[in-house]
């Protein structure tokens, strides 16, 4: 009986919750407003001060009016009681921006507020956050806050979740992040003791060095992420005692710890620790042992250290360990799985990252294939060679797989070796130089969406098993050694491309009428022919430089979205005609080289409309005419090359004045005229200035001083190149390396990896008067100066050896006198000096470097004596000018009058004399037109002859000879 009345009293219980939940549903269905008026008005209060937009660009806020504000977008309400428990102006929102009011607190029932990644412009964080104690989970993150953080934040003490600087995504989210807040001591956040997730990366805590005590103090902690804080060591004497059992996630990286300083506290923390990273430290040495007793690890992150010796075979004990990173350091051995009777790791590792080590030779490869599990594989950029066994395809779950940038020089790999690969969708074999040795009809028992095989031999047929792959969005088979036809399949099968690299090879083909779908597309250095597509759709990048494509290049006016494309290179091919002007509708475009065809016009003012611009060459085509002036708005410009054309006018002086973020300057072998504009002074950055084969007079310029990437010793760039911001479906940054062709030690050479480390000037071949300034031999870190074939005068600067760094030196045919400064002996990394057909005297000075040289640098200075001229100065004397009277410069005229005047009766005499002979007697016409046949038909054997055997000489000398 009693029974019977419990459940029927269980029963109605039951049945009454069902009424009040069906209740609550139907009032929320019935849109029953909640809302609290007196909330509403504060909301509407808050909102006064904010501004935000969605994805679209929309007003979030004006949504803001109805009188049910539990609706309104980023607002939760409780549903019984009405009252907002939640802000979340993130979910919902794309930026918020503006000032945040305390009419916050009147919301006395807020437990969440988030206003992560939006844009509060370097605000401090307001002190009243401290007030709202009812916050269960306040997250700040990325969201361009600055300054110190309150510590009245440390009276949240019902918060669990704190969320401060960024957490990782912030680096490339909107917002160059660094240390967003600076903090003094944490021991405010010790109060915070319900925390179970905190995060403070990004936040200074330099001077925090009670960080690790504070930690000690939050025993329900889980979540801890400090990463890039500029952690201080822990005290020795820090006591490891209490410390939380419940932390299972700690993230330390990014900072500058040490092996000493964090080992001892580590293996304390917890013991249940599930994810650990400490990348980006500096720790060093071998591997602890201790790390094999964090037996419930699932993550450990310890790449970009010094780490080195063997990955220690503790490891193996751990067997919940699925993902293990140890990129970037200096492990030589790998050991895991070496004894497998006592490895169970070999059983849960999924992901594998060791790539940028020192791992040698193939024994690595033959353990990891006894990892059954194994789905990521990372080995890139160590020192691996030696044959690849073909067990390497029996990784069933294998999808990523990269050996890239290791030493398999024609190591062979087949079919076999991707037998039972089903999975892979990543395969990166670049710079490995391994030979793919595959049967033309293989069809291959995996679909890859990145497939990266630069540098790989695959020719010298086109690989057909190609067309099988149907899902790639990334293939890279660069300088693969192909030079065959492209298939008339090819452009049909790779829709899906977003990136195709197939540059370096000898590939043959036109390009279909219509390009569909590739964002970048690299096809230079190729045997490519025809015209340009006729539809382009939309390009980030297009490099089809180094064929022989022909006709015009107004077909790019057919891309779509031209406000995508950033980067575009169509030179060393056969175009011709008009730049087209719908060139100034390509906005974004950084890179534009349209060098070495046989482009013809004005340089189109169009380009003035690219104002994000920093590379222009033009070099080696036919532009005439003068610089158009707007092309003083591309200012991001660091590299402009318009050498080799049929330019005129005067140099720009806005050149100098808008352009002064150039590196490189090169208006080689024009028709400038006039004299070199001071302004040009104004190029700081200016590492290579060539204004060399023009009509440039005057005298040079007095602020050559201003030129501070040649005057002071800076850390420079390897190369001149561009990055452009990084895409989803691309592994990597995309760059674009500036070449140059540069007159270096005479002879014309072609410069791209190291072009950033030169430093020169060339004014060579122009009408240049007056002085060398004093100012140029500030320019100490100069690497080369031609200043030849102009009309310079006066003294070589003695300071010239100041130019220390100075490896080439031509002032060669000018009208310099006087004797060569003795500083010029100084100058020890000269390897190139010509200084002759000048007026030179005296001594050549003494030292370790100017003896060296041939005897031709000093040639036609006929007062010059000494070593390498002359054995010694004994029986040379200095060139005399020698003084006239005024009446012997008078009789010396007249004697030159009637000398002129005798010459030329003489000559008139002899030459009417002979054709009146030849003309009125026949027999000596004919002998003399008999002559003149006998020596042309002389003269035509006589070429013919030695054209023919100058062409034999010149096929039997070596292919490297010839030019």
């Amino acid at each position: 009986m009693m029974s019977s009345k419990r459940s029927h009293k269980l029963l109605l219980l039951h049945f009454a919750i069902f009424c009040l939940l069906l209740l609550q549903e139907n009032c929320t269905e019935a849109n029953v407003i909640l809302c609290k008026e007196s909330e509403r008005k504060t909301l509407l209060e808050f909102k006064q001060s904010l501004q935000a937009v969605d994805s679209s660009g929309n007003d979030v806020l004006s949504s803001w009016k109805s009188k049910e504000c539990c609706v309104w977008v980023g607002v939760s309400c409780n549903n019984l009681t009405g009252y907002v428990e939640k802000l979340d102006f993130r979910s919902k929102f794309k930026d918020v921006a503006g000032t945040i009011s305390s009419s916050l607190l009147k919301l006395h029932h807020l437990r969440l507020l988030d206003l992560s990644y939006n844009d509060f412009n370097g605000s401090v964080i307001p002190e009243f956050f401290g007030s709202l104690k009812k916050l269960r989970y306040l997250d700040l993150s990325n969201a361009n806050f600055g300054g110190s953080i309150p510590s009245n934040l440390g009276n949240l003490s019902m918060l669990e979740t704190f969320r401060l600087g960024g957490n990782g995504e912030g680096l490339f989210y909107r917002h160059n992040i660094g240390n967003m807040f600076t903090v003094g001591k944490l021991e405010w956040l010790s109060h915070l003791s319900f925390l179970r997730g905190l995060d403070l990366s990004f936040v200074s805590l330099s001077s925090a060095d009670d960080w690790s005590q504070v930690i000690n103090k939050l025993p329900f902690l889980e979540e801890l992420s400090l990463s890039h804080c500029d952690l201080p060591s822990i005290s020795p004497s820090f006591s490891f005692t209490n410390f939380s059992t419940s932390l299972t996630s700690l993230d330390l990286s990014g900072n500058s710890l040490t092996s000493s300083s964090i080992y001892q506290w580590l293996f304390n923390v917890s013991s249940n620790l599930v994810s650990l990273d400490l990348s980006m430290n500096q720790l060093k040495g071998p591997i602890p042992e201790a790390f094999g007793n964090m037996i419930t690890m699932q993550e450990l992150y310890l790449s970009h250290n010094q780490l080195e010796g063997e990955i220690f075979k503790s490891f193996g004990n751990m067997c919940s360990l699925a993902f293990l990173d140890m990129e970037s350091n200096h492990l030589s051995t790998f050991g895991i799985v070496q004894n497998t009777s006592l490895s169970c790791t070999r059983y849960s590792l999924r992901e594998l990252s060791l790539a940028h080590n020192q791992l040698k030779g193939n024994s690595v490869l033959n353990e990891i294939t006894k990892l059954p599990s194994l789905s990521v594989l990372d080995l890139g950029y160590n020192l691996l060679n030696g044959t690849i066994k073909e067990s390497i395809g029996q990784l069933p779950n294998l999808k990523v797989l990269r050996l890239a940038g290791n030493a398999f020089d024609n190591v062979v790999i087949s079919e076999a070796h991707f037998s039972n690969l089903t999975k892979l969708r990543s395969l990166d074999l670049s710079y490995s130089y391994l030979t793919l040795k595959i049967s033309s009809g293989w069809s291959p028992p995996f679909q890859l969406g990145f497939m990266l095989l630069c540098s790989c031999k695959i020719g010298p047929r086109f690989p057909i098993w190609l067309r099988t792959q149907t899902a790639l969005v990334f293939l890279d088979i660069s300088a693969s050694e192909i030079s065959d036809s492209l298939p008339d399949w090819f452009w049909n099968s790779v829709d899906s491309l977003v990136y195709l690299n197939m540059s370096f090879n000898q590939i043959n083909g036109t390009l279909p009428h219509e390009l569909r779908y590739k964002r970048h597309l690299d096809l230079s250095s190729n045997n490519f022919t025809g015209p340009l597509p006729m539809s382009l759709y939309s390009l980030w990048s297009l490099n089809l430089s180094k064929n022989k494509f022909t006709g015009s290049v107004s077909a790019i006016c057919n891309i779509m979205e031209k406000w995508s494309l950033y980067l575009l290179d169509l030179s060393y091919n056969v175009f011709s005609r008009e730049v087209p002007g719908c060139i100034a509708e390509f906005v974004r475009l950084k890179v534009l080289n349209l060098a070495d065809n046989s482009l013809s016009g004005p340089v189109p003012s169009s380009l003035g409309s690219l104002a994000s611009l920093e590379m222009l060459s033009l070099r080696g085509n036919k532009f005439s005419g003068e610089l158009p002036l707007s092309l003083h708005n591309c200012k991001m410009l660091k590299f402009l090359d318009l050498s080799n054309n049929e330019l005129s006018g005067e140099i720009p002086k806005w050149i100098g004045q808008s352009l002064s973020s150039l590196v490189f300057l090169s208006l080689r072998r024009n028709q400038f005229k006039r004299k070199m504009p001071h302004q040009l002074c104004g190029l700081k950055y200016v590492q290579i200035l060539d204004l060399s084969l023009n009509n440039i007079s005057g005298s040079l310029p007095s602020c050559f001083n201003n030129f501070t990437s040649m005057a002071q010793k800076l850390s420079l760039d390897q190369r001149i190149e561009h990055v452009f911001r990084k895409f989803f479906v691309i592994p990597f940054d995309p760059k674009y390396v500036d070449e140059a062709l540069l007159t270096w030690k005479g002879t014309k050479q072609r410069y791209a990896k190291i072009l950033g480390l030169l430093l020169a000037i060339d004014l060579s071949c122009n009408k240049l008067t007056g002085e060398i300034p004093e100012e140029l031999t500030n320019l100490q870190q100069l690497i080369a100066l031609n200043l030849s074939r102009n009309s310079l005068i006066g003294k070589i600067p003695q300071k010239i050896g100041q130019l220390r760094q100075l490896e080439v030196l031509d002032l060669s045919r000018n009208k310099f006198s006087s004797n060569i400064p003795t500083s010029l002996s100084e100058l020890t990394f000269l390897s190139t000096l010509d200084l002759s057909y000048n007026y030179l005297s005296g001594k050549i000075p003494t030292g370790r470097q100017l003896q060296l040289f041939d005897p031709s640098s000093y040639s036609h200075n006929q007062g010059l004596c000494g070593p390498p001229v002359s054995p010694d100065c004994s029986m040379v004397e200095p060139p005399q000018v020698e003084h006239t009277r005024e009446g012997e410069e008078d009789s010396i005229n007249e004697f030159m009058k009637w000398f002129y005047t005798g010459t030329g009766l003489g000559f008139a005499v002899g030459f009417w004399g002979f054709c009146s002979v030849v003309f009125f007697k026949r027999s000596w016409r004919h002998s003399y037109y008999r002559f003149l046949d006998n020596t042309k038909d002389w003269l035509y054997v006589s070429f013919i002859l030695m054209k023919t055997s100058l062409m034999k000489r010149i096929k039997a000398l070596p292919t490297s000879c010839r030019r």
